[in-house]
């Protein structure tokens, strides 16, 4: 068998294995998953959508403030997704089965390669969830097939960048405590500090900045827009470009982990 063929035998096996991990953890990972943005949802749409929504004006476009709301949701329960990928791939580090992967023969990024691909998995089908409980408190999308497309795209994008930003976390931090610390920017600060419950015009200057131009506003926006029906100009490209960068520095950033060995 040639190298590539190899290289997806094993990849397809390090995903069996941690699609079981994640089943004996289904408990855990739908509460972080699922439950967490779904109180999100609930809490920013029924007790504080209200004082929101009125101060959007031009930019809900008339629409109830949960239609503004679900786009950011979304990227938020992609994001609550790296915690997991990041303790994972602790767990795996320190507790000596990379040492064992070294002494056989596998391919060496099948082990990372597992934990990625399930990871957007996890994401996939949690966003999934959250967009039905959407739909089930009054979350009316506008957009066609096209933008449904297109908005799997950018959500799939958008966890592949971040599993591999959370495999790298993992592989450099010495505790499952310190990985799931680590992630936190990503699940909760970023998100705050970006277009998911206000626009980001409406915040103060330095802030305004910031929340402008860092990847998950645009994001937002794309899937916002793409939802909404609304004229989506440049901003999927942006986002796109976001998530191949990301992707890129964190995969660099993952393998070179990777080949110095365990702690």
């Amino acid at each position: 068998m040639s190298a590539l063929t190899f290289a997806a035998r094993d990849s397809a096996t390090m995903l069996r294995r941690e699609i079981k991990h994640s089943i004996r953890l289904l408990r855990l990972l739908i509460v972080s998953a699922i439950v967490v943005p779904v109180a999100m949802l609930l809490l920013f749409d029924y007790v504080l959508g209200g004082a929101i929504g009125q101060g959007l004006g031009a930019a809900a476009r008339g629409a109830p403030y949960i239609d503004y709301l679900v786009a950011g949701i979304l990227v938020m329960t992609v994001a609550g997704g790296c915690g997991p990928t990041a303790i994972n791939v602790t767990m795996d580090m320190t507790g000596g089965f990379v040492d064992r992967i070294r002494t056989m023969a596998v391919t060496r990024g099948a082990l990372l390669a597992g934990h990625v691909g399930v990871s957007v998995l996890r994401m996939l089908v949690a966003t999934i969830a959250v967009t039905g409980v959407a739909l089930l408190i009054g979350f009316r999308p506008k957009a066609s097939v096209g933008d449904w497309f297109a908005v799997l795209g950018i959500i799939a994008a958008f966890a592949f960048a971040l599993a591999w930003l959370s495999a790298a976390v993992g592989l450099v931090t010495k505790s499952v405590a310190g990985a799931n610390g680590s992630t936190l920017p990503l699940s909760f600060l970023l998100p705050f500090l970006s277009s998911t419950f206000v626009p980001a015009g409406s915040m103060p200057a330095g802030v305004r900045w910031f929340a402008a131009n860092q990847p998950f506003t645009a994001v937002v926006d794309s899937l916002r827009a793409l939802l909404s029906g609304a004229p989506a100009g440049n901003t999927p490209h942006v986002a796109l470009a976001w998530c191949a960068a990301i992707a890129l520095v964190s995969y660099l950033w993952a393998q070179a982990s990777f080949r110095r060995g365990t702690r």
